[in-house]
């Protein structure tokens, strides 16, 4: 099968069209015939080498992590999905693949497409949905009434996050740059903050979740912005001991990262605040709930451009500009 393959890791290194052998299906396995693929940051961090020491990957390796398709054959132990069934996924992190033709996956992680949507919009959602159910209503527990800031509100795991903050009941405070101002509005943002103009530590206060998908020095600004036993919750680092012990990583990884996150979780407990680093998984019951959400109109997808398969590289150059807003999808010709 066709799909574009990553040789070496190297910073923007292009990733090679070629031929790799079909999946192989185990019992517990879908296979799947993808129609359309997201291109996430987590795929340009892959192909740079930033996780080699987390995600043990055996090169050459097909990049991707979000898909939309469907379902060819099922293994033999499967009993929710048959031939012909409309999928999305985000396979599990050690079985990623989805620029390429077809994709074995675990059954446990793939749920049924949402019926309102097509298979490129259905495509931007599993990674970045799931994130942002694993922060707001699994972590944070978010409640009505609750206030939460979701930073760069108008990227993937922004966009998705504001509508379920909303749907859960929350107030929402977002950053962005004033051009994204009325995409963020539209999804339900309460309180926008132009990141260029205004310091959201100073305009904001009392809040008790804050979303950071951003660097460190938003991280511990973003401390201020919390009340007293308020969480904040970073998907972009540093991981802490709970996310080594998490993964069941070997004791000296567990060291680094409680090395890594030293400062600010010795800055959080010092407000009373508590501090977590979270690596989404990947979860076809989420995903089900998620799938629900969208035919019920609560959440929609936000798609900058699409991309044909023929030009992987080209979209994952686009979104290394971080200018995206929403996702970027690569559709099968």
């Amino acid at each position: 099968m066709k799909a574009f393959i990553l040789d070496r890791y190297e910073k923007n290194a292009r990733l090679r069209l070629g031929e790799m052998p079909e999946p192989e299906l185990r019992d517990d396995d879908v296979l799947v015939q993808v129609h359309a693929a997201g291109v996430n940051a987590l795929d340009s961090k892959i192909r740079d080498g930033e996780f080699k020491q987390l995600l043990h990957y055996r090169l050459p390796l097909v990049l991707g992590n979000d898909v939309a398709g469907v379902v060819l054959r099922v293994g033999a132990a499967v009993r929710r999905f048959q031939p012909g069934d409309e999928v999305f996924a985000r396979p599990e992190a050690t079985r990623i693949g989805t620029f390429a033709e077809r994709i074995a996956i675990s059954e446990s992680a793939l749920a049924h497409k949402p019926k309102r949507i097509d298979m490129e919009a259905a495509a931007s959602l599993p990674l970045v949905a799931l994130t942002a159910w694993q922060v707001l209503a699994e972590r944070a527990n978010l409640q009505p009434g609750q206030r939460v800031l979701i930073h760069a509100g108008a990227g993937g795991v922004g966009t998705v996050a504001i509508q379920l903050a909303k749907h859960l009941g929350a107030f929402v405070a977002t950053t962005t740059s004033a051009a994204n101002a009325p995409l963020v509005t539209g999804l339900g943002a309460d309180v926008v903050i132009d990141y260029r103009t205004q310091p959201f530590e100073r305009e904001l206060r009392d809040y008790d979740v804050v979303l950071s998908s951003l660097d460190a020095d938003v991280l511990e600004k973003s401390l201020r912005v919390l009340k007293p036993g308020g969480m904040l919750i970073s998907i972009s680092g540093p991981p802490d001991p709970a996310f080594a012990k998490e993964i069941g990583a070997p004791w000296w990884m567990g060291l680094v990262m409680r090395g890594l996150s030293h400062r600010i979780r010795k800055q959080a407990r010092r407000l009373g605040i508590h501090y977590s680093f979270l690596f989404m998984r990947a979860s076809g019951d989420q995903l089900e709930q998620i799938a629900a959400l969208v035919d019920a109109g609560a959440i929609r997808p936000v798609i900058d451009r699409t991309f044909p398969f023929a030009a992987t590289n080209d979209a994952l150059a686009y979104v290394d500009t971080g200018r995206a807003k929403g996702k970027v999808v690569i559709r099968m010709d």
